[in-house]
């Protein structure tokens, strides 16, 4: 039995403490997942903060034969495209500059002033390039690429067809491709 699976069984319990584990094991996890398909950190934290809601209410469904991670990513990756689909009526512009969370401070400590500030820049020159991409396949890039998912586990986390992940694969990486080609022509 994992960890997961122990806390899972002791929050169904009773324990609240378990409950606390599993927010403390994934909660960045989740958020990082949250801010690279929303782009904004404050509405990130929001989302996160619904997918441990949504998992407490939901321990009862979970499926102890699959793995517990790749359960509140799907939760969190739903969330994430739920609060898209709401403010789809609201989209900015891609001229405009997207607000960029300083996610990474914690981790720039070492790095001197040049080397934070080039850092910064290059967080938000990949947000901005995720922005850029429709939601699903935006989903699918993080999940792979940030998270390291197979596509068996991403099809799962999204609930579409391997088939479907590898062609919205292909076609972010496309996508991005052609939005970085204007840049390195410069």
């Amino acid at each position: 039995m994992t960890d997961a699976q122990g806390w899972v069984a002791a929050a169904l319990g009773g324990d609240r403490e378990a409950i606390t584990q599993m927010v403390e094991a994934h909660k960045n996890a989740v958020f990082n997942l949250c801010y690279r398909l929303l782009g904004e950190a404050g509405e990130a934290e929001d989302v996160a903060q619904e997918t441990f809601m949504r998992m407490y209410t939901r321990l009862r469904t979970y499926d102890s034969s699959r793995p517990f991670k790749t359960w509140l990513l799907a939760i969190a990756t739903h969330a994430c495209i739920d609060r898209l689909r709401q403010r789809r009526l609201t989209w900015l512009s891609l001229d405009e500059p997207l607000p960029a969370a300083d996610v990474g401070a914690l981790h720039d400590r070492a790095l001197g002033p040049e080397e934070a500030l080039a850092h910064k820049e290059e967080q938000q020159r990949v947000q901005a390039l995720l922005a850029r991409l429709a939601p699903g396949d935006r989903s699918v890039l993080v999940l792979r690429y940030w998270y390291d998912l197979s596509y068996d586990e991403i099809a799962e986390v999204t609930g579409a067809s391997v088939s479907s992940v590898k062609s919205r694969l292909f076609r972010a990486r496309r996508e991005l491709a052609g939005a970085l080609a204007p840049e390195v022509m410069a």
